[in-house]
């Protein structure tokens, strides 16, 4: 069973773990603000726990997103650095596929929906099949839209903190009784990492690349104030 070091920090939740076999040590922190301070001090202490050297890994994986804009990106950052110093391969691992696999553990669900509060009034989300291997396919691939238009097939259980960032948007369908506290986490990316190593799909540092769902980052002052003017006439008509 290969070693993989993942990393995630696409949520205000930053998380590290090391994967060996059935083995996995994690580490978590909370703000956003501090992930690119919290991430290496995590792995040094995951590494001095296992008693084993970056370069004793297989490979780094990383979330690759989508999610927070600077979080995909410290992530990759991050994971690029480690690998090119240790020469090792990388494993970009979509966020919504660990969430998937994370609601899978918890509730034994073959159905699941993702929903990621992608702020700006918006959700990434996503729809999976899980099979008898235990691993996520995708049924509905990751995409961006309002939280209005999240239409699954069937009725899979959802999670995420889409589905409490805009609960009036979900209130009257089955996405209510969904698990919200899901998020994505490096325990599952590690997991979802070791399948993808063993089949063969990883990435040199130099490639590894973060998922973008959202063309345009950032809304200039200008395009703000026409959009609220655009909702209040919406709102006044």
């Amino acid at each position: 069973m290969p070693i993989i070091l993942a990393i995630e920090t696409s949520s205000e939740l930053a998380s590290c773990a090391l994967l060996r076999g059935e083995s996995v040590l994690s580490r978590v922190s909370s703000g956003v603000r501090t992930h690119s301070q919290s991430v290496l001090p995590m792995i040094q202490e995951l590494l001095a726990e296992a008693g084993i050297a970056l370069c004793d890994c297989d490979a780094i994986a990383f979330g690759s997103g989508p999610g927070s804009f600077t979080g995909v990106r410290t992530a990759c950052g991050v994971a690029q650095g480690l690998a090119f110093g240790a020469s090792l391969p990388v494993v970009p691992v979509v966020t919504l596929d660990a969430m998937a696999l994370a609601c899978h553990q918890q509730h034994a669900a073959r159905d699941v929906l993702t929903v990621l509060d992608a702020r700006m009034g918006e959700v990434y989300w996503a729809q999976y099949r899980f099979g008898a291997d235990g691993s996520p396919q995708a049924v509905l691939a990751p995409v961006l839209s309002a939280p209005a238009a999240v239409q699954p097939q069937g009725t899979p259980l959802a999670c995420g903190n889409g589905l409490s960032a805009y609960a009036e948007a979900y209130a009257e369908t089955p996405l209510a009784r969904g698990d919200a506290a899901i998020m994505p986490h490096a325990v599952q990316i590690a997991q979802l990492a070791a399948l993808a190593f063993a089949a063969g799909q990883t990435v040199t540092a130099a490639d590894a690349q973060p998922l973008y769902l959202r063309n345009k980052i950032a809304y200039t002052q200008a395009e703000r104030a026409a959009m609220a003017a655009a909702k209040a006439a919406e709102g006044g008509a």
